[in-house]
């Protein structure tokens, strides 16, 4: 997309990565139906669309893990993913291409919903209160973002308007993180559920991370496997002490 005036020419190619546009274009559209829905339609669009746990454990409803995603209460909290999605976004998807993106996207926000369904199943085993109550809202993705961008860019400067403050992004994110947890103690349950922020930050952990893990696992198995033999050949050398050599052999090289 490029901008004439005044004789300077713009390109806005460089601003926005494919899928962060598609994303960016695909919930503000959502958001516009979801406004030009009359009453009482609203309200069904978020629990047939939005993340309800007991619709999915009972109802079956498995799209809502997905399609709660693209729903949003508000046009500020509809802003303000989408700002975190342009911001930390975009370099994402400069590193690893579009499609890696765009799975990780989907793998931290339905990450997210499968946490947020454990939890209120747990607390709310019944279905009578939170277990009921829909969540809808782009935030396990885009607190997936946010890990992400502070395991590739943990040095990386932010510039906080309100308290006007520099931060390095891990101690940005560690915050947010922060914020989150303590926001999830003694709440029975929200539209824009501090739980899936927790969750999308734990599943895009556990991604990123995933490859150390096994590779700490892997060598754990090899040194005990390397360990017990060692021990094996102790006791063959500690029982054949003293016999003489065998013969020996007729190898030629």
């Amino acid at each position: 997309m490029e901008s004439r005036r005044y004789g300077t020419r713009i390109s806005w190619g460089g601003v926005l990565t494919p899928a962060v546009k598609a994303l960016l274009i695909a919930n503000g559209v959502v958001f516009v139906l979801q406004s030009l829905a009359p009453v009482g339609v609203d309200v069904a669009i978020n629990h047939w669309l939005g993340l309800v746990p007991r619709g999915v454990t009972h109802g079956l409803r498995l799209w809502q893990p997905f399609t709660y995603l693209f729903l949003h209460g508000t046009f500020w909290h509809l802003f303000w993913n989408m700002l975190a999605l342009w911001m930390f976004g975009c370099d994402l998807e400069r590193v690893w291409g579009q499609r890696r993106f765009l799975s990780y996207y989907f793998l931290t926000g339905v990450g997210a919903a499968c946490i947020n369904i454990l939890v209120k199943t747990i607390a709310d085993p019944g279905g009578l209160s939170s277990s009921l109550i829909p969540t809808i809202g782009a935030s396990g993705a885009i607190y997936g973002i946010l890990i992400a961008a502070a395991v590739l860019f943990p040095d990386r400067r932010i510039y906080m308007i309100l308290p006007p403050v520099e931060l390095p992004m891990r101690v940005y994110v560690f915050i947010m993180g922060a914020i989150s947890f303590f926001g999830t103690i003694g709440a029975s349950g929200d539209n824009v559920s501090h739980v899936s922020h927790l969750g999308g930050m734990l599943v895009g952990y556990l991604y990123l991370r995933r490859g150390s893990f096994f590779f700490g696992v892997r060598n754990r198995v090899t040194d005990w496997k390397r360990e017990r033999l060692r021990k094996r050949f102790e006791v063959y050398m500690k029982d054949h002490k003293g016999e003489p050599p065998s013969r020996p052999d007729r190898w030629v090289n």
